[in-house]
């Protein structure tokens, strides 16, 4: 068994229950983006979040120790993304990556986003012409010091 084992069982056992992301997130105390992320493998969980994981997955006390092991964070199967939506988050980069750091270092200087220190929201706008999807991220800035 090893940590993949268990996101496919997590992702096995919510369709088979029909449950969401934002009801498991619910019971676990955090935001939907977080426990999502924990719960497919990129974040580590303490003990008594892993607890309430394991009781909404059926997951053994083995299994649940896996949830509060450090993954390898950022492991997608292939360096291009094949799935749709993922490579268009992909395309966003290619496209509007210069636009980022331009406008990022414009306003806060020679630095970076943190990507620890961060949050996200992830919304439906309705609209009248198709609903959008909005995503608010917000990472703390880190400036690159001299030395």
């Amino acid at each position: 068994m090893n940590r993949l084992d268990v996101t496919e069982k997590i992702i096995a056992t919510k369709v088979a229950r029909g449950l969401k992301w934002s009801d498991v997130a619910r019971e676990v105390g955090l935001s939907k983006e977080w426990v999502t992320a924990a719960c497919l493998g990129q974040m580590t969980l303490d003990a008594e979040q892993a607890a309430v994981i394991a009781r909404l997955f059926d997951l053994s006390e083995a299994e649940a120790r896996w949830l509060q092991v450090v993954p390898y964070k950022g492991s997608l199967p292939t360096s291009v993304p094949t799935d749709p939506l993922i490579y268009r988050f992909y395309e966003l980069v290619n496209v509007y990556g210069t636009t980022f750091k331009e406008l990022i270092h414009e306003e806060f200087g020679d630095g970076i986003m943190s990507a620890i220190d961060f949050r996200m929201d992830l919304q439906r706008e309705p609209d009248p012409k198709g609903d959008r999807v909005s995503i608010t991220m917000s990472g703390k800035f880190l400036p690159y010091k001299t030395y």
